[in-house]
Parts: C-alpha cells; sequence; structure tokens
C-alpha cells in the first residue's frame, strides 16, 4: 500500500492574484482537495461515504504552512500528501506542492484533523479499523516541530538529498 500519495493538479486562472501566483488562501484548497482524492483512489476511503454511514467525519483542526515559490498560473504542479502522525483522536498530515517534474518545492503543509461525531457534534476517536488503517500507512519524521522540519527539507533540497 502506497504511503506518500500524489496528484498532479492545473492551477486555474480564477485561483490566482493579480501577479499570476496561485492565491495563498486556494494552497489550502488545492491541498485538501487532493488529500481527499487520494485517499478515495488509495485507500477506498471516500470521507463523505464515510460519513454518510457513520456519523463521523474529519475537521480540521489546525494548519501550518510555508511559501516556498509561487506556484502560476496554467502551472502543472504536483501535490505530495503522507500521514505523519496519528493518535485515537488525531491524524497530522504533511503535504508538499511541488513543479510538475518535482525538481522545485513551492510549498509545505502539516494540517491536523480530528475525527468529529456529527450527530452528537463532538470529537470523537477513530475506529479500530481506521487505527489499523493509519498504523499501516504512517510515515512519521523525525521532526515534531514545523519551523524545524521545513528547515531540514530545505537543507535537504540544497545539498542535493532529499529523498
Amino acid at each position: 500500500m502506497e504511503k506518500i500519495l500524489k496528484t498532479k493538479r492545473k492551477v486555474r486562472f480564477q485561483d490566482c492574484d493579480p501577479f499570476n501566483h496561485l492565491n495563498n488562501s486556494k494552497y489550502l484548497e488545492y491541498f485538501i482537495n487532493a488529500r481527499e482524492d487520494q485517499i478515495a483512489e488509495h485507500y477506498d476511503l471516500d470521507v463523505f461515504k464515510y460519513m454518510q454511514t457513520t456519523g463521523l467525519s474529519w475537521v480540521v483542526a489546525s494548519n501550518q504552512i510555508c511559501y516556498l515559490k509561487p506556484a502560476f498560473t496554467m502551472e502543472t504542479v504536483l501535490i505530495e500528501s503522507q500521514l505523519i502522525q496519528y493518535t485515537d483522536n488525531l491524524l497530522l498530515v504533511e503535504m508538499k506542492m511541488w513543479n510538475e517534474n518535482q525538481t522545485e518545492l513551492k510549498a509545505i503543509l502539516w494540517i491536523k484533523f480530528v475525527p468529529y461525531n456529527i450527530q452528537a457534534k463532538k470529537a470523537a476517536n477513530h475506529s479500530d479499523d481506521l487505527m489499523k488503517l493509519f498504523q499501516s500507512i504512517v510515515v512519521p519524521v523525525d521532526q515534531s516541530i514545523f519551523e524545524n522540519r521545513y528547515l531540514e527539507i530545505i537543507q535537504k533540497l540544497k545539498t542535493g538529498i532529499y529523498a
């Protein structure tokens, strides 16, 4: 089972600012949409069907993002995502936006998701089945602080040892 998921997207004109750069707020939409598509395709987990059948879904608890290079109008970008940490009531996903050839890193995002019970209107815990899935796909990182992680990635890119 793939752990690091990748999707290509074209940057659309309506999502850009007057400088033809992807608007800062739109990065989050591109990242979230890509992750939803990736987990449906690779893990057979459609979050909307899951919500309809279980009453559970996920809400975003926090985002941390670093913008490194602009994404331009009509450019094809590659969006990469991986689960880097999980508990019974939290998911931490790391996402990166690259140019199409994955030679230029444009942005790094950490997004925390909390499972949420729609009927009870409160936070919930992950099921045993989900915990097994998370265990099989998690790719832990050495850094627990976002700023340290993106500095580590940037340093690895500069020295040519990024994997």
